[in-house]
């Protein structure tokens, strides 16, 4: 890992009307527009979806390490994010972040072992530690499932 602080840059762009264009150094821009919600089009991605994707790519990555350092054998993981959004002392805002990762091991895999790994990686996970939402973590570990395709 490089020495922190680390920055990270985005830009966004828009026209009076239609998408937003977002984008980084190095990566395919994506198009982004309010959720149907608060009345966009739908059928793309927006900021809030964009929150929950990163709250589960976070995760997974940090399930990744947290398992190849514990030695964990698996086969595939499905990690699902549902993000609440309310008002909160007088503010709209995340209120609650529930993690719900599915995670395929081989038979005489301790499934404690693997609880462990799933909990571990939760508190690794750097983007759910910025954000003030309650955070859940509700992991099911299932033996003797396909691979992910």
């Amino acid at each position: 890992m490089h020495p922190l602080p680390h920055r990270y840059r985005v830009q966004a762009q828009a026209d009076a009307e239609g998408p937003v264009r977002i984008g980084t150094a190095g990566a395919p821009t994506l198009h982004t527009a309010p959720p149907p919600e608060f009345d966009g089009p739908g059928g793309c991605w927006s900021p809030e979806t964009l929150l929950a994707a990163a709250v589960a790519d976070c995760y997974t990555l940090a399930f990744r390490a947290v398992a190849r350092a514990s030695r964990l054998g698996w086969t595939a993981i499905d990690v699902s994010v549902e993000a609440v959004l309310d008002r909160a002392d007088g503010v709209t805002r995340f209120t609650r972040i529930v993690v719900s990762p599915r995670l395929c091991v081989d038979e005489g895999v301790s499934e404690r072992l693997a609880i462990t790994v799933l909990e571990k990686a939760a508190r690794s996970c750097l983007v759910t530690n910025s954000l003030l939402a309650e955070s859940v973590l509700q992991p099911e570990v299932v033996f003797g499932c396909e691979a992910a395709a």
